[in-house]
């Protein structure tokens, strides 16, 4: 991850919680220090925590903090993952919206490794969509990778990718592919997406990178993926679930899009408590 991107995305998220002061930690003055862990109350996968230092880095550099998991490390309820020492007002100022982020970066890597558990042993690659949450897409993306799953693209900038609106729009598949060929460079994927088996059979024509298959049942897929020449790349998407995920991992599809890994996940359960207080001696 992009460490200037992710200070800037927290110095907003700073703004938006604390503003102008954190009124309530005013009780505390600067040489009240205390000692706080996040500790984890339930199980998961470890993602994200280096955020407690780049964020406490930015709040208070008198603050120390010791990361006891790894990254992609599992945990169980009751586990320490971080240990904090400092000035108690700053401890407290960053406690909330750094443990929203990490929280959220953990839920989705724990569950995009359960979904990337179902798929071992098929050649489908598991990956993530668009549909991520406003401001925290690279932080999200960042724990699909760490939970074992794969990119597709990050944004509308870095591939092409030529829905039903965007088919509709230019008249067929072959025209929305041809001139999309004609202002990308040959870096650039070329994604089509179809519903359909006569879309199928345009689309193999048209010859795109990558063709999506949306909205089919595994049986259907298993079908279709048979007339892909390889060198088109196929992709299935459309209401997969994880109970799903496994026949539609063996039907030969390259590659498994699930926008549930970003847009459905229950925020793990962490919490940061202090555990002892003291006035820093002065010297």
């Amino acid at each position: 991850m992009n460490r200037f991107i992710i200070e800037e995305r927290l110095r907003q998220f700073f703004i938006e919680d604390i503003g102008e002061d954190d009124l309530s930690s005013r009780v505390f003055d600067s040489v009240h220090h205390s000692t706080a862990f996040v500790r984890a109350k339930e199980e998961g996968i470890a993602c994200g925590l280096f955020i407690f230092e780049i964020g406490f880095g930015l709040l208070d550099q008198n603050v120390k903090v010791t990361l006891h998991k790894k990254e992609g490390e599992p945990f169980h309820s009751g586990d320490s993952l971080v240990e904090l020492t400092g000035p108690t007002h700053s401890l407290l100022s960053g406690e909330r919206v750094l443990l929203n982020l990490v929280q959220r970066m953990c839920s989705v890597a724990t569950f995009t490794s359960h979904c990337a558990e179902q798929l071992a042993g098929t050649p489908a690659q598991l990956v993530d969509t668009r549909k991520t949450t406003a401001g925290l897409r690279i932080f999200e993306k960042y724990a699909v990778r760490v939970g074992g799953g794969k990119n597709h693209r990050n944004g509308l900038y870095d591939a092409v990718m030529l829905k039903d609106n965007h088919i509709a729009a230019c008249g067929s598949i072959t025209l929305a592919v041809q001139k999309a060929r004609q202002f990308v460079g040959p870096l650039v994927k070329v994604e089509v997406e179809i519903e359909t088996k006569e879309q199928l059979i345009e689309a193999i024509e048209a010859e795109p990178d990558v063709i999506m298959i949306d909205n089919q049942s595994p049986e259907t897929i298993k079908q279709w993926v048979q007339l892909v020449p390889e060198t088109i790349l196929t992709e299935a998407s459309g209401g997969i679930t994880i109970e799903t995920l496994r026949a539609y991992g063996e039907t030969g599809v390259d590659l498994i899009s699930m926008g549930a890994l970003t847009h459905s996940v229950k925020q793990l359960d962490l919490s940061l408590n202090v555990t002892s207080s003291h006035k820093e001696v002065m010297k």
